[in-house]
């Protein structure tokens, strides 16, 4: 039996818009593996958020097909989570009915959500903050918020999009690190969009490099440093060789509107 469970085939999306249609991905193909942390790699504007808005279901695509555990994506699925580049969180909620949301949403029993919610703020450090508001928070903890929240209905795969690009240098080593060790005590499937080579070497088993606009796969690329990783990870000769591989790829890819 294979264990792929994530199968992208000659993706294409196309809007419409009032100046024509605008082609978004075409010819797209890849593929994430149970377990696996993928990153989808690209230069501003190639796609990479279309591809996850379809991935999520939240977009139909306009050619080829896209399956989760060989069925086709047709709308949003409970089993699919998500976290967005900004935390998304609602402002008048704690911190623990902010991760709760989608066991209210979707239904769910609501004391075994709460013991779960608690367990997962534990994960993510987050504890002893449940009662604070968001604005009592600094953004890395914000983010860590909408983490626990996206895994909290305990998903499939769990979608990220670009979710460090608003944190400041620091913090965002600092969530990279955090964002590892949460993967590999959960083992959940993951796609991370992100345009930042370092951090997509640092995170991924596997990167999909996607060409300027309209974006399709050029390049998928094996990490093969050992696990955990550790911020002395970036200064080994590996990684610099990959880092640099990767911008290689870039050189005629990067186009400037």
């Amino acid at each position: 039996m294979s264990d792929i469970l994530l199968q992208a085939d000659k993706l294409a999306v196309t809007y419409t818009s009032t100046r024509g249609p605008v082609v978004a991905l075409q010819d797209l193909s890849t593929r994430l593996h149970q377990g696996e942390f993928l990153s989808v790699l690209g230069p501003s504007g190639c796609g990479k958020s279309t591809l996850l808005k379809v991935v999520a279901g939240l977009l139909r695509p306009s050619g080829g097909s896209v399956t989760l555990a060989g069925a086709p994506i047709t709308g949003p699925r409970p089993d699919v989570g998500i976290v967005f580049q900004q935390p998304t969180l609602l402002p008048w909620q704690t911190v623990l009915d902010n991760v709760l949301l989608p066991v209210r949403t979707l239904g769910m029993d609501l004391a075994a959500g709460r013991d779960k919610a608690m367990q997962l703020l534990k994960l993510v450090g987050l504890d002893k903050f449940a009662r604070h508001y968001p604005n009592e928070l600094s953004g890395g903890m914000q983010q860590r918020v909408g983490i626990a929240r996206g895994i909290i209905h305990d998903p499939t795969l769990l979608l990220m999009d670009e979710p460090f690009a608003a944190l400041d240098a620091m913090t965002r080593e600092h969530m990279m690190l955090e964002l590892q060790r949460i993967w590999m005590a959960t083992g959940k499937s993951v796609v991370f969009i992100t345009h930042s080579i370092p951090e997509a070497v640092f995170l991924s088993d596997r990167i999909a490099v996607l060409s300027a606009r309209p974006g399709r796969t050029i390049r998928e690329v094996e990490i093969d440093l050992p696990r955990p990783r550790t911020l002395a990870t970036m200064a080994d000769p590996r990684f610099t060789e990959i880092c640099n591989e990767l911008r290689a790829l870039f050189t005629d890819l990067v186009k400037f509107d």
